[in-house]
């Protein structure tokens, strides 16, 4: 049997899968995509994150790669 460990707070799971990633690199202008199913639930998340640390963001739903998901710009 195989164990996730918990989430963190700015962990994301929007198809139950943890995701993890490094936003302390996250600098002005940079993005991150998020390949997932539940792009409802995967923008809220990011929303969340975003809200957390003050940061103005641009999320779009797309298909990158052959995967659906969503890609979330930091903006200045």
């Amino acid at each position: 049997m195989v164990y996730q460990k918990p989430l963190r707070l700015d962990d994301l799971a929007p198809d139950g899968v943890k995701i993890v990633v490094d936003w302390d690199a996250m600098v002005a202008n940079a993005s991150v995509f998020i390949p997932c199913v539940n792009n409802v639930k995967a923008e809220k998340q990011l929303l969340d994150i975003a809200q957390r640390k003050n940061w103005n963001v641009e999320i779009r739903v797309r298909i990158e790669n052959g995967m659906f998901g969503v890609r979330m710009w930091r903006t200045v």
